[in-house]
């Protein structure tokens, strides 16, 4: 009886797995097709004209589970309000919202989430969060400038923070643009295969 208990309890967890990973997989596709539908489009979409209209979808590298990662999360309620550096004289007001510590490929990393000062007075972006990130993909297989995650205040002590969900400031498609710029702090070395790619009709940096 005890064995049989067993067995179902083990069934039980391994479908419940699988059902998470679809769910994440399925979550990581839709943030996918919606990048591509919104720079599809000529009111939302950050491209130029000439580029917009050639436009077919971004290139993202393959879905790994791996950098979908639950971090330990550090509040730091003290920390200052600050004007975050962007590519051009632009100085957003942010602050360091929390340290998130995690491990990739047995390596353990830190990085600073920060939240928007603005916004975080508006009801709808409240509980919005700001992820920046470079890492030694940068320049090779993805913009060298970065890329960003949104995030929400979680309701616990750690934070998800999904990499195959990171996406392009949107400087790298248009000049017009004014995106923050990754601190130095938010370096990672090592190379994060997972998210958007560079856009390869995108200017030069």
């Amino acid at each position: 009886m005890k064995t049989l208990l067993f067995l179902i309890s083990l069934l039980f967890f391994v479908i419940q797995g699988k059902d998470e990973k679809v769910k994440s997989i399925t979550e990581i596709r839709d943030f996918q097709k919606e990048l591509n539908v919104q720079y599809k489009d000529s009111v939302a979409s950050p491209l130029l004209e000439k580029d917009r209209l050639k436009f077919k979808k971004h290139q993202f590298f393959k879905i790994d589970l791996d950098y979908r990662i639950m971090a330990k999360l550090e509040l730091t309620p003290l920390s200052d309000t600050f004007g975050m550096k962007t590519s051009t004289a632009r100085l957003p007001l942010y602050r360091k919202y929390g340290i998130a510590k995690f491990e990739v490929e047995e390596q353990v990393f830190e990085l600073s989430i920060f939240q928007n000062i603005k916004y975080s007075q508006i009801a709808e972006y409240k509980n919005g969060l700001f992820l920046l990130f470079n890492d030694d993909t940068n320049g090779k297989s993805t913009y060298n400038g970065g890329r960003y995650i949104d995030l929400e205040i979680p309701k616990a002590d750690s934070i998800l923070i999904d990499f195959n969900q990171s996406y392009n400031p949107y400087c790298h498609y248009n000049d017009r643009y004014s995106c923050p710029i990754p601190p130095s702090e938010n370096y990672l070395k090592t190379e994060i295969k997972a998210g958007i790619k560079k856009y390869k009709h995108a200017k030069k940096h």
